[in-house]
């Protein structure tokens, strides 16, 4: 495979989200990915996307002549609002990982877990159904390789 730039990448960011409605009965917000996709099409994921310049071009410069704080918060607050319409307290890193897209494209994703707020779920065009699921039921469920370890960390760091 060959990468043109290897200094270039996709910016993907993801967000857990749980709801913990009583204490010890955490669930987890899961999205079906759309059959369209170029990427892990008809697997179960959750919300994010990807770091474009619109998040932050237009913005007041925040650093320097030409930089801007706090455009990757941003972009998964625009992400998780667009991809599944609901509101989430403040977002806390968990992890990062790197891989290379099938059509050769070096992606690095930038993992993070937040609770839920508020609001009804409505999904965009990016997916076909959601689920609010326990750590137990996501064993069953078809989630793109990772996901399952990235809930189980998320659920340890939880249940402390």
């Amino acid at each position: 495979m060959e990468i043109k730039d290897k200094e270039l990448h996709r910016i993907a960011i993801t967000c857990i989200i749980y709801n913990e409605a009583q204490k010890g009965d955490i669930k987890y917000l899961l999205t079906k990915r759309s059959p369209t996709k170029k990427v892990h099409p008809n697997r179960w994921t959750v919300p994010g996307g990807g770091l474009n310049v619109d998040d932050y071009i237009n913005k007041p410069v925040s650093h320097g002549v030409n930089g801007w704080y706090g455009s990757v918060e941003d972009a998964l607050m625009r992400e998780v609002k667009e991809e599944v319409n609901v509101d989430i307290g403040k977002a806390t890193h968990l992890l990062n990982l790197t891989f290379i897209r099938p059509d050769g494209v070096p992606v690095l994703v930038l993992s993070y877990f937040a609770p839920y707020i508020s609001g009804e779920v409505k999904l965009d065009e990016d997916a076909v159904e959601y689920r609010w699921v326990s750590l137990e039921q996501a064993k069953d469920i078809d989630l793109i390789d990772g996901i399952y370890s990235e809930l189980e960390m998320v659920d340890k760091l939880l249940s402390k």
